[in-house]
């Protein structure tokens, strides 16, 4: 199938065509006709598999051939609704890429730590879609900067990532200010028992596609784990790691921030090009970070969850797990930073005894065994098969210690 059979306007096929894509994913073939019906939709597709343009393209071709109601000052026709700065700001750009043809479909964007007079000069213009994270948005509609009165389409992306990050009160707020004859869609790595409960209050009969069960195997991605006893164990395994030429570009996964900053001093005092990624910086150092990595100015990228949601980095070739995250979900984002575009990927996961029970849940939820992996001289001396019915509590994050000259 090719995208003519499902976009007819020319010259939003000539935007596609120049963004080098020939053939729907099937996240796209199965989205698009059902959206250009009107009818309310509850996807579910991992990252980097054409779930933006699955809702942006049948939305401009909506706009195009409907004519819009109200005023142009009276805000939005669509409300794209995303849980984290970087994810508001690739969605806007894809945005105005597809329309960069059609003059009269201009894109705003708001977030979070952007200043407000820039918004506001932005939002004091007409324009026909809205890509913005709850919080900041609320700040606005609360000061009456942003009215729903035209509003045709609310979507909201990542709706699993914005209810853990406890944004269920905003979104259902922001959904009782819009028109309640709108078309909703609402897109979800997952269907767990908060979305469900979600989508039930704001979708009307809608369409379920489900197309992530099979994309979270990640055929283009190799997956290992390697055993590690303790902290310092880690240490010595992500030193052989980064000695392999292969690894160009990596990002590094922490549990917290703190562990972020530190894991960065620790690499740059080994001569590392690194930086760190967390929700505690500021837009424009975040921004200027994730440029850095696009230019290849930086090898490795610390970062969280939270704060690497969205990044959409062509070059990286690895992703390591320096601590592995709490829910297999997130694994399945996290590896997703690597293997882009159809190129192949390695995701490298270093696990601790404790972390036995959340190794099962991720091959239950990917369907894929994670055979552990031993590098000879770096051996686990702790074993990982029999659990254990003590654990000691977990040491605070330091850098590792070294071993003394002899010398006191």
């Amino acid at each position: 199938m090719a995208f003519k059979e499902l976009i007819s306007n020319p010259k939003i096929i000539q935007a596609i065509e120049e963004s080098g894509y020939t053939t729907p994913t099937p996240i796209q073939e199965k989205a698009i006709p059902i959206i250009l019906e009107g009818r309310d939709v509850l996807g579910s597709a991992q990252t980097g598999t054409g779930k933006t343009a699955a809702f942006v393209l049948p939305t401009l071709e909506r706009l195009i051939n409907s004519p819009a109601k109200g005023k142009k000052s009276d805000g939005p026709r669509v409300l794209i609704l995303v849980p984290t700065r970087e994810l508001a700001m690739q969605v806007a750009k894809e945005t105005a890429k597809y329309s960069k043809h059609l003059s009269q479909m201009k894109t705003v964007c708001i977030y979070g730590g952007a200043p407000y007079p820039i918004q506001n000069r932005e939002l004091s213009r007409p324009y026909e879609i809205l890509v913005a994270t709850p919080g900041r948005l609320m700040d606005h509609m609360e000061r009456g900067r942003i009215h729903f009165s035209r509003l045709e389409l609310l979507i909201l992306d990542e709706a699993d990532r914005m209810l853990d990050m406890g944004f269920i009160g905003p979104v259902e707020d922001i959904a009782a200010a819009t028109p309640s004859d709108r078309q909703t869609l609402m897109f979800s790595a997952t269907f767990n028992k908060n979305v469900l409960g979600l989508a039930k209050n704001l979708l009307k009969n809608p369409v379920e596609i489900a197309i992530a069960a099979e994309q979270t195997t990640h055929e283009n991605i190799a997956q290992k784990v390697y055993p590690v006893d303790d902290l310092s164990h880690k240490y010595q395994m992500l030193d052989h790691f980064l000695e392999d030429a292969a690894v160009t570009q990596t990002i590094i996964f922490t549990a917290t921030k703190r562990q972020a900053d530190t894991l960065v001093e620790v690499l740059l005092e080994k001569g590392h090009s690194a930086d760190a990624l967390h929700g505690d910086m500021n837009q424009r150092q975040r921004t200027r970070t994730i440029e850095k990595l696009r230019r290849s100015q930086i090898r490795i990228l610390v970062a969280t969850d939270v704060a690497a949601r969205g990044i959409d980095v062509q070059s990286i070739t690895h992703v390591i797990n320096f601590d592995l995250p709490n829910n297999a979900e997130d694994y399945v984002h996290r590896i997703g930073r690597t293997g882009r575009a159809g190129r192949m990927g390695t995701a490298l996961s270093m696990a601790s005894p404790k972390d036995r029970y959340l190794i099962k849940d991720i091959e239950k939820f990917t369907g894929q065994i994670l055979a552990p992996n031993v590098i000879p001289g770096l051996e686990p001396k702790a074993r990982t098969s029999a659990p254990r019915k003590r654990f000691a509590p977990r040491r605070d994050f330091k850098k590792p210690f070294f071993k003394r000259s002899g010398r006191r």
